[in-house]
């Protein structure tokens, strides 16, 4: 029972960092969205059928569960949210350690998200 329900606090927990990263560029959101999924199949049945059938975040579950994809306008989205992230520390004057550091980081994760599969066009 108690690890139930610290499965379940640590499903609300990736949901809300999954929101959070839908709006902050260096905070990913379908890591934690299938952090959240994998937790809430421990604990709540419920929760993991409201999650996987929401309307934005249960597309990125699925589609990620089943074909290891990422669709096109996430990818699109989530290089976008990196240049523009990178854009703003150049423009704020963050030091060249900073920017080197967030330039391999950044980088990195968008050869990651671009290399993915787009997955299925039908929108399954």
């Amino acid at each position: 029972m108690v690890m139930r329900m610290v499965w379940f606090a640590f499903g609300f927990v990736c949901v809300g960092l999954a929101i959070a990263g839908a709006a902050l560029p260096l905070l990913p959101t379908t890591p934690f969205l299938l952090l959240a999924a994998f937790a809430f199949a421990r604990s709540s049945q419920r929760m993991h059928d409201w999650l996987l059938a929401h309307r934005h975040f249960g597309p990125l579950i699925r589609n990620w569960r089943e074909h290891g994809s990422i669709d096109r306008r996430t990818k699109l989205i989530s290089v976008a949210a990196m240049v523009g992230a990178f854009a703003l520390s150049l423009v704020l004057g963050a030091g060249l350690r900073v920017l080197v550091i967030q330039a391999l980081v950044l980088s990195a994760s968008a050869l990651f998200v671009l290399t993915r599969p787009d997955g299925p066009r039908d929108g399954a």
